[in-house]
């Protein structure tokens, strides 16, 4: 199997800085993440985690279960922390998901999620779009992105790699251990008609050391197309700053 973590270099330095690590939706790569190299120079490493089946990774086979994927991540990712490096785990939807998971096992400084129900509320969540293609049209709208619009090639490619998240997800069972003894952000849009206030809130249960909703206005993926108020949040805990930073409720 190929590397699970991308980084992307900014300067001279990097190495020594808080590391940011980045995981993306289901059915996505991480290449998205190395446009915010320049707005956390300086502040902090970027660092996104690949899963198998696309980009760089896209003739390899996926792990057998969701939990032999955080495993590898976990793995790769302690010697590129190394001992006493600060270090954010950001994921966005699915990728919030593997993001909690890799904090059970690589202890973070912070996890912050966007557009991602909370752990036990995960069971069974990628059925429809394995089962149905109406279900995955709907995935494409909240997406926005039009089929119709699709080559057929794209499109095969984008449903090959949805499918495949949905059903490593499907392996998934939340089981209630230790709860984090790390903060928890999590990002919500308002106009998110997959992700649900109370899916939210219960992210409230999976740490001890504080929990924060933030709020921005849009879709299931308004976060990652204008990521200006996350970056700065980012940037904010990869300096260790404790302000709570504008919109946090």
């Amino acid at each position: 199997m190929g590397t699970w973590i991308s980084t992307w270099p900014s300067g001279p330095g990097d190495a020594a800085l808080p590391a940011l690590l980045c995981l993306p939706p289901a059915g996505a790569g991480c290449q998205q993440f190395r446009a915010w190299t320049p707005a956390l120079a300086g502040i902090g490493q970027v660092h996104g985690v690949q899963l198998p089946g696309r980009e760089n990774r896209w003739r390899e086979p996926m792990p057998e279960t969701f939990d032999e994927a955080v495993e590898a991540i976990a793995d790769e990712l302690r010697p590129i922390v190394g001992t006493g490096r600060r270090l954010v785990i950001f994921g966005h939807s699915f990728g919030g998901l593997l993001g909690y998971e890799i904090a059970r096992r690589v202890r973070p400084d912070a996890l912050v999620v966007s557009a991602c129900r909370a752990p036990g509320h995960w069971d069974g969540a990628g059925r429809g779009i394995v089962d149905d293609d109406e279900e995955l049209d709907k995935l494409f709208d909240t997406a926005g992105l039009d089929p119709v619009y699709l080559d057929e090639d794209t499109r095969a490619l984008m449903v090959a790699m949805l499918r495949k998240d949905a059903v490593l997800s499907l392996s998934y069972t939340h089981s209630h251990g230790a709860p984090l003894s790390v903060p928890v952000h999590a990002w919500r849009a308002d106009g998110d008609e997959t992700v649900t206030e109370r899916d939210v809130a219960d992210w409230a249960a999976v740490t001890t050391a504080g929990f924060r909703v933030h709020r921005v206005e849009g879709g299931h993926h308004a976060v990652l197309r204008r990521p200006e108020a996350l970056l700065e949040h980012l940037a904010a805990l990869l300096r260790n700053d404790t302000t709570v930073p504008a919109g946090a409720v």
